[in-house]
């Protein structure tokens, strides 16, 4: 460094931060050898704060104002240099621009889907996403936890380490709500603000607030989401026996055109779930037609299940696809089951009506 730049470091006599970036958290002052002169002007803008760090300790902090600097209103760090009747020379230390504005539209996501276990369908795999908005209110505490000795601070530093926060802490927050699946999109107001309370104190102890946490998405598995809108258009089509004919006519060219896929489980569950369809929507339409006979007698209930494979619910069967699913080896004693009024998965040895079924069962064919 020249002798020109040495000596304009030395007699620098303006001291001030303009931010032309949208992420710059803390930004620390730099000229030659920290030296300050006396009588020096301090501008510390609106949204800003200026803290002077001697020798690595915090002394004196400056909210928005202009400041000539002198030992009057410098009371700590003139203590810690142990200035009795002033100074008249150039002084060391380290100035910091802490930006207090608010830092909007933050991201943040689940990394990778978590469980939640619901009423309606068990155990099930979802992915979250949304934004917060933050801002510095303890500008000491943040320099401590977080600054350190770094120069500029932008918000992608500490990001990645808030994001962990806020997933950890929103997973927590659906499990306690107990809300429905189907009822998360309404509620996402209340999710967002119960989280927002929640991360407040872990906030603080960045010297950080946060002022506003939202939900945007909380997404279902794509194959549940498929079994939803086929139920949702199932409710449009109105006429049910012709919605389920009309898939199983779909699934039955799927699996001619796939044959290697249709003797599997899950063309098999396919085939049997649009079966199971058809039969109760002929149930319902033959229920209707003795309705308007006084003299007849509804049917009795069709008890239905659902069954857990690899960690996937399928479902609902009844008894005689049951019945073949044990026969095929697809459903023994320790496979978990659930019916409606059930108040969790049972293995399905441990269910009576389900394990009756095991000994009315052949066993498997011998080879030829």
């Amino acid at each position: 460094m020249g002798l020109f730049n040495k000596l304009k470091g030395e007699l620098i006599d303006v001291i001030e931060w303009l931010d032309s970036s949208s992420d710059t958290i803390a930004y620390r002052f730099e000229r030659y050898g920290n030296e300050i002169k006396n009588g020096a002007q301090l501008t510390v803008r609106e949204s800003q704060v200026a803290v002077f760090v001697n020798e690595g300790k915090i002394a004196d902090v400056f909210p928005p104002g202009r400041y000539e600097l002198t030992t009057q209103n410098m009371p700590i760090l003139t203590t810690l240099n142990a200035w009795m009747h002033g100074f008249n020379s150039p002084f060391k230390a380290e100035v910091y621009f802490i930006n207090t504005k608010r830092f909007t539209n933050q991201k943040w996501g689940t990394p990778n889907v978590f469980y939640v276990r619901d009423a309606d369908f068990g155990r099930v795999s979802l992915r979250a996403f949304g934004a917060y908005t933050m801002k510095v209110i303890d500008p000491v505490k943040f320099i401590k936890e977080v600054l350190g000795t770094s120069g500029d601070f932008i918000t992608e530093e500490i990001a990645g380490e808030l994001r962990n926060l806020i997933v950890t802490q929103f997973i927590d927050a659906v499990g306690e709500s107990g809300i429905p699946l189907l009822d998360m999109a309404q509620n996402y107001k209340d999710i967002s603000e119960f989280c927002q309370k929640k991360l407040g104190e872990e906030f603080k102890e960045y010297g950080l607030e946060i002022t506003k946490f939202l939900v945007s998405s909380i997404s279902l598995p794509e194959k549940l989401q498929e079994k939803l809108d086929e139920g949702t258009g199932m409710n449009m089509l109105g006429d049910m026996n012709k919605y389920s004919q009309m898939k199983a006519a779909d699934a039955m060219e799927g699996a001619a055109n796939n044959p290697g896929a249709g003797g599997g489980m899950e063309g098999m569950m396919g085939m049997a779930m649009m079966q199971q369809m058809m039969n109760q929507n002929q149930m319902m339409q033959n229920q209707k037609q003795q309705n308007t006979q006084q003299s007849a007698t509804p049917p009795p209930p069709v008890v239905q299940y659902f069954v857990s494979v690899n960690g996937q619910q399928q479902g609902p069967f009844n008894t005689e696809i049951l019945k073949q699913m044990i026969a095929q080896g697809k459903l023994t004693k320790e496979t978990y089951v659930w019916k409606q009024g059930m108040s969790g998965w049972s293995a399905a040895g441990e269910v009576p009506e389900v394990a009756g079924l095991f000994g009315a069962t052949p066993p498997p064919p011998p080879p030829m």
